[in-house]
């Protein structure tokens, strides 16, 4: 046998103890950053969900769509407006919001994981009911905060052995209207109501860094009790407190592990997944 020939079946015998493990398991996967602007970077993404779900692992993709969304508003010259890094959703910028993500952005990964040989379906938060919302705060606009998660369609989506792709908008309880949801944690509250083994949130950074400004200062492993000081110390900081928080909250909710990682690497849920190297930061 050749040293390359041993080195692949070395790569495949590493992954049948997580196969074996993970098999029959749900890992919910929040999709966007880098990795879903980049041509390569999106295959790849589609690869491992692909190959996960080919060898008996559930997987749901929860995805957002911030680029395209502002492609659009910007076609339509309205600019893009933030608050406390919320984008302002007024009535106008919603329905954008939910042409994109439910339509676009939602109906092309369902057919990129069905090129590949997958069998995925498209859901949005309206459907089912599956993301219940209210107002989060007005200075936001119609960004909601989720009441409920209704997971049975999800779940019956899985057991006919679908992939679920999933959108970020959600069904308001407070008014006849859609709200806009933060994807990181609408796939928080999703992991938690699927009792799901992982949650992955795929980010352009290697993960919670000591230093935010030098990479190799990554902290791989982090347990929940550790948050609050971490963040004291200002190591858990900026647009990482609410990844951070979306992890700790499903882990307190039931959810075995939750990890950050580097959507820049390709296959990277596949390295954290099936093989002992693991990337990115752990939270447990």
């Amino acid at each position: 046998m050749s040293y390359l020939s041993s080195e692949r079946a070395n790569v495949l015998m590493e992954a049948l103890p997580y196969i074996q493990k993970y098999s029959g398991k749900t890992v919910v996967v929040k999709y966007g950053g880098n990795a879903m602007t980049s041509d390569a970077l999106r295959d790849a993404v589609m690869s491992d969900v692909l190959l996960l779900k080919l060898v008996g692992i559930n997987v749901v993709l929860v995805h957002g769509g911030g680029p395209e969304i502002n492609a659009m508003l910007k076609r339509l010259g309205k600019e893009s407006k933030f608050v406390d890094g919320l984008r302002y959703t007024d009535e106008e910028t919603i329905d954008v919001v939910q042409e994109v993500l439910c339509g676009k952005v939602n109906k092309n990964l369902v057919a990129a994981l069905n090129r590949r040989g997958g069998k995925a379906v498209g859901l949005c938060g309206l459907d089912g009911a599956l993301f219940e919302a209210k107002v989060k705060d007005a200075r936001y606009g119609l960004v909601g905060e989720i009441t409920n998660v209704n997971a049975q369609i999800v779940t019956d989506c899985i057991n006919a052995g679908y992939i679920p792709v999933v959108s970020t908008v959600a069904q308001g309880v407070d008014a006849e209207c859609s709200y806009n949801i933060n994807a990181d944690t609408a796939a928080a509250r999703l992991a938690i109501a699927l009792h799901a083994e992982k949650l992955i949130l795929l980010t352009d950074v290697r993960g919670l860094l000591m230093d935010p400004k030098d990479e190799s200062t990554l902290i791989p492993i982090v347990n929940i009790a550790d948050v609050p000081g971490l963040k004291n110390k200002g190591i858990i900081t900026g647009g990482m407190i609410p990844k951070v928080d979306c992890c700790v909250e499903a882990i307190r909710w039931g959810v075995r592990r939750s990890h950050i990682l580097d959507g820049r690497i390709p296959h990277s849920i596949l390295i954290e997944t099936l093989s002992d190297t693991g990337i990115g930061t752990m939270i447990l």
